[in-house]
């Protein structure tokens, strides 16, 4: 993705900070899915903590609306993270995107320009998922395409255990994780 110079980026608010908790930070980004003829893109919204899958959206083009589909399903369903982090391309620079988040209270993080590793776990994700889902498969169709992905991250978050999780799954680690802001004493 691209961004568009018009847009407003947000600075980089994850350096240093320890994420220890679900809800604390959520990230997200856009990769493309190649098929037996073309190609589909795959956005997903994760909990940074826990590395789970929160919501996605499977389409044909890159735009904007299916990206704020998925962030609204993920906010209607586990409540608004504190911070939100993506790269600075144009369907999360813009104001259709940002202003859902704002709406939130939530706070709008955006990694440096070519800067990938400040988006590490989603970057991993899209690794995850090539290798042990997309390239095994030779996709003909959106449909079957769509089934196969929500299988594939159906068992990614429920039963395939992570070693950085110590061996739980991104549910149990979400499950098991607090997700209010800790009291100081």
């Amino acid at each position: 993705t691209r961004p568009n110079p018009q847009h407003k980026i947000y600075p980089y608010l994850l350096r240093d900070l320890e994420v220890d908790r679900a809800n604390q930070v959520w990230c997200t980004n856009i990769t493309y899915i190649p098929m037996r003829k073309g190609f589909l893109y795959l956005v997903a919204i994760m909990d940074w903590h826990s590395r789970k899958v929160l919501s996605w959206r499977l389409s044909n083009g890159l735009e904007t609306a299916p990206c704020i589909e998925a962030l609204e399903e993920a906010l209607a369903t586990y409540g608004p993270p504190e911070i939100f982090n993506s790269d600075q391309g144009c369907q999360f620079t813009s104001e259709a995107f940002t202003d859902v988040l704002k709406d939130h209270g939530i706070k709008i993080s955006m990694d440096g320009k070519g800067a990938w590793r400040d988006n590490f776990f989603v970057e991993r994700l899209w690794r995850t998922i090539k290798y042990e889902e997309v390239y095994l498969r030779a996709y003909d169709s959106v449909t079957g395409a769509r089934e196969s992905l929500s299988r594939y991250l159906a068992f990614y978050n429920t039963r395939r255990p992570h070693s950085s999780l110590d061996g739980q799954t991104p549910d149990q680690a979400y499950l098991n994780s607090p997700r209010q802001i800790p009291v100081a004493a």
